[in-house]
């Protein structure tokens, strides 16, 4: 049996876990397993870059922190090598991030599941987001796509005024 003082220490580390779990807006768990110490240094700073926290984390530790919530269906993705990575504002900057790495690699780092607004993903979902353009890659098609349709009703309307001015014939 553990001692009071690690037992505290544990649980108050569940418990901010569960904290930021549960003030994210998502996160991607995981195997981090085969990758190099340069390369994770290098995944590391793109993460904190993006406005992502990344560690390694027990899977017991994990567990106890998702118990009781929405994410509890991602306990059977808690096996082997663990890490989080867990994004406040960005909901698909740490998939997009961890997905092209995960793609580039070849010794086992792979992607275990993740949760966005509430929600827990498969790998399969997780890697659908990760493809999806940024906030910025969004806005602009949106832009585009008003633009157009502007433009689009623009040349609709001089065409009626044009039509309108021709001379009877």
């Amino acid at each position: 049996m553990p001692s009071e003082k690690i037992l505290s220490e544990k649980q108050a580390y569940v418990a901010a876990l569960r904290e930021k779990l549960m003030n994210s807006v998502a996160g991607v768990v995981v195997e981090y397993k085969g990758i190099s110490v340069a390369d994770d240094t290098k995944l590391r700073a793109e993460l904190r870059a993006a406005g992502v926290e990344y560690a390694v984390v027990k899977n017991t530790m994990l567990r106890l922190a998702i118990k009781d919530t929405q994410y509890e269906g991602m306990m059977d993705s808690l096996k082997g090598s663990t890490a989080l990575a867990i994004s406040k504002e960005d909901p698909i900057a740490a998939a997009r991030i961890l997905n092209k790495f995960a793609e580039g690699s070849k010794k086992g780092f792979a992607l275990k599941a993740g949760y966005m607004e509430g929600q827990v993903m498969d790998v399969d979902a997780v890697s659908a987001i990760a493809k999806l353009p940024d906030r910025e890659g969004m806005l602009s098609m949106f832009a585009g796509a008003l633009t157009s349709t502007l433009s689009g009703l623009a040349v609709a309307m001089q065409a009626y005024v044009d039509k309108q001015e021709e001379p009877a014939a």
